[in-house]
């Protein structure tokens, strides 16, 4: 049996975290959860903490200082013992219960999408730019790297240990999302994807990434089409 490792990082996401974490531990096939808590100000570590101390799958990392999602990504990698990771958010935008379907997609050296634009699940999108940058950002992407991908923007990435630990991710911020399946498309052409839910949030509610991310997917979809 495949193991798989689910990695969450987290900043300030006292009012999220609980209902996420409770959802993602009903994950039984999961067999390692490694939670990265980035810096937070709040009481996100308190609660995560609280979940260490009834699941023994839960690992939890600390960082002082808030260094980015991509930073956290990179902290975790010494500490996966599984065939496969997964990432998760630790809000609620993405719904665990997807994870299974990608789960069973895996097939051996290949990296697993979830994608919200293809398929009938449920989905909300608050933000109409949000939802149109991502597909031509998506469209982009696909074009510059000769691959079809309906959305690269996606947190739902799920894909080979062996690849997560021995690559070198630069990027500390969102566009880990773009380097990490830039570096997989160097390595091989398996991609899937599998169909999500969404429930975006606002930025009242705690969303976190901005406009300036979303040029920067554009310009490291052409960096690292170059840079390894």
């Amino acid at each position: 049996m495949k193991t798989l490792t689910a990695i969450v990082p987290a900043y300030n996401e006292e009012n999220t975290i609980e209902a996420s974490l409770n959802s993602l531990i009903k994950q039984k096939y999961i067999s390692e959860i490694i939670i990265i808590n980035d810096g937070s100000t709040d009481k996100t570590l308190d609660i995560i903490n609280q979940f260490e101390n009834i699941d023994s799958r839960i690992i939890v990392l600390s960082s002082l200082q808030n260094k980015g999602k991509g930073n956290s990504l990179n902290s975790a990698r010494a500490m996966v013992t599984s065939d496969y990771v997964v990432i998760h958010d630790a809000d609620l935008e993405y719904d665990p219960e997807d994870l299974y379907d990608m789960y069973n997609l895996i097939t051996g050296n290949n990296l697993i999408l979830g994608t919200r634009f293809k398929g009938s699940k449920q989905r909300t999108n608050i933000y109409l730019r949000t939802f149109i940058a991502n597909k031509i950002m998506s469209k982009f992407f696909s074009i510059i790297h000769n691959s079809k991908i309906s959305d690269i923007a996606t947190c739902y990435k799920m894909m080979p240990s062996e690849f997560y630990k021995n690559t070198l991710f630069r990027e500390d911020g969102f566009s880990i999302e773009i380097e990490m399946v830039a570096k997989f498309l160097k390595t091989s052409s398996e991609i899937n994807e599998s169909p999500i839910s969404y429930k975006g949030r606002s930025y009242e509610d705690g969303k976190k990434i901005k406009t300036l991310d979303g040029f920067l997917y554009l310009f490291n979809t052409l960096k690292y089409k170059f840079v390894n």
